[in-house]
This record gives structure tokens, sequence and C-alpha cells, in this order.
């Protein structure tokens, strides 16, 4: 006798109807777990010649994230279209209020409704998932207002079961850590702008060179705070890999560098966005 379908099945067969409605997309592509399980789940519903990766490209990808990208639409057999997005011309993100995603996802999806137009494309998607709609994510609201489906949000699919389902369909993303855009890592209300956007990605990398998986240089002026998960501090800590960050960072453009105690905390930037709120509401 058939066992019957878990609720994850249950929630990844109507993510696929949804997608399966939309007949021919263009995917809103990071190369981050979820726009990367949602454009393989695409490609496997809809045929790849139905899917188009889309990533923008700007000064607040990293390389390293955008050949990701190039590799990722490769495997999954799509085709892959960059558009230069240039959101640092805009002041509104370049002042780097706290919705400032807002305005970086309308630029993106300004730039997706005219693709979509002009190749008779039915509609855009994003990896946007459930957990995603109880946190600070701006860009939500642009999405809405460019009528842009989550299908993964529609169906009930948290992180987890997008990590779970991506293991299961061979996605190397499937325990990948998360990887916001670099202007997410520059405090709330000091401007954004190439240089040192440059001076982070710089930074990132030298860390993950170190053997850090997982981390983030958060910029504060001439200070760069350094988070990685608590069982990794006392690596950065040691002797000889403290001289060296510091030698970096200084050669990059810092003036001080500290270690963050509490370890590495997704969205860390946005702690003083749910303080203002609690204290507006109190």
């Amino acid at each position: 006798m058939p066992s019957s379908p878990t609720n994850l099945d249950l929630k990844y067969e109507r993510m696929k109807d949804i997608v399966r409605s939309l007949e021919r997309v263009a995917v809103a592509f990071s190369a981050g777990v979820d726009s990367t399980f949602v454009t393989k789940v695409a490609a496997d519903v809809l045929g790849a010649e139905n899917v188009t990766a889309v990533t923008g490209k700007s000064d607040s990808l990293a390389t390293a994230e955008f050949e990701e990208a190039v590799r990722l639409a490769g495997l999954i057999g799509v085709a892959h279209v960059v558009i230069e997005t240039r959101e640092l011309d805009n002041p509104n993100y370049a002042g780097n209020p706290t919705d400032r995603c807002y305005f970086c996802k309308t630029t993106l999806y300004e730039h997706l409704g005219e693709f979509i137009r002009e190749r008779d494309i039915r509609a855009v998607v994003n990896g946007i998932n459930a957990d995603d709609q109880s946190d600070w994510r701006p860009g939500i609201r642009a999405a809405t207002e460019h009528n842009v489906h989550a299908p993964a949000a529609e169906a009930g699919l948290t992180k987890d079961d997008i990590r779970v389902l991506s293991a299961r369909l061979g996605l190397p993303t499937h325990d990948k850590p998360a990887s916001p855009c670099l202007s997410s890592r520059v405090q709330y209300g000091e401007s954004i702008t190439a240089e040192k956007l440059r001076m982070i990605e710089s930074c990132e990398a030298f860390l993950h060179d170190l053997g850090m998986r997982e981390c983030r240089v958060r910029h504060h002026g001439d200070i760069a705070r350094i988070e990685v998960p608590p069982p990794d501090i006392p690596t950065l800590a040691g002797s000889d890999n403290r001289v060296r960050i510091d030698e970096h960072f200084r050669s990059v453009g810092y003036k001080y560098v500290t270690l963050d105690l509490r370890g590495f905390r997704s969205g860390s930037m946005n702690e003083v966005v749910t303080l203002r709120i609690a204290d507006h509401e109190s």
C-alpha cells in the first residue's frame, strides 16, 4: 500500500501547480538557495525552454556570486540573461534608508517587466519563501507592486523545506549559506558607494580564504565588524589570524577591526529596525 504524501510533498506539489499555471517565466535569479530551487522546479515543470534566469548585476553583487549564477544556470540548463541594474545611481537606494531593498527590487522588477514584455514571457517569479514574510523585507512590497509571483511562499514552503527539496533534486545549493547583497552590510543611514562595497567584498573573500564558510563584514564607517558563527570565533581570534586579518582590513581602508562576540546573525543590521518599530508601538 503506497504511503500517504507528507505535508512537505503536498506543499511541493502545490508549488508545481502554481508554476505550471504560469506557462513561461523569467526568474529573478541570484544563485541563492531559494531562487536556484525555483529555477530548477520551473525548468522541470515547464521545460527549460520556457524558463529564463535573469540576474541583476551591479556593484552590490559580489563577483563570486555572479560567477555562481552563471554556473548554476548552466547546470540547470536554462537561458541566463544579465541586466545591468545600476541601483547606486538612485539616490533613494544609495542613501541607504531602512527600506533600501524596496528601491533595489523596484529597479530590478522594472527592468524585468520590460524584459518579459519584449519576449512574450507571461510572468516574473522570485525565490521568496514563507519564512521571509515574517522578517523585515521591504523588497516584498516591490514584488507585490509589480505583480511578481512567489511560488514557494504561495505554496507555504519554508527555508528548511526548500533545503530538503533542493537536496532531493540534487542541487549543490541545498546547504549553501545565505549570501545577501553587499549593501546589506552597510549600516542604515550611511551612504552606499562602490568603494565601500569593494572593501566589504575584499574582506569577506579574505575570511573565506581563512576557512570561514559563513561570515559577514559589517561596515560602520571606518570600523569593520566581523560576524562568524560562535564556534569559529576562536579561529579568528588566534594570534596569527588576528594579525593577518588586521593587516588586510587596514590595507583596504578600515581603521578599526572588531570581532562581534555574539557571533553571526543573519540580518543583524535589521535589529535596529526591529527596535525602532518596537519603540514606536510601545
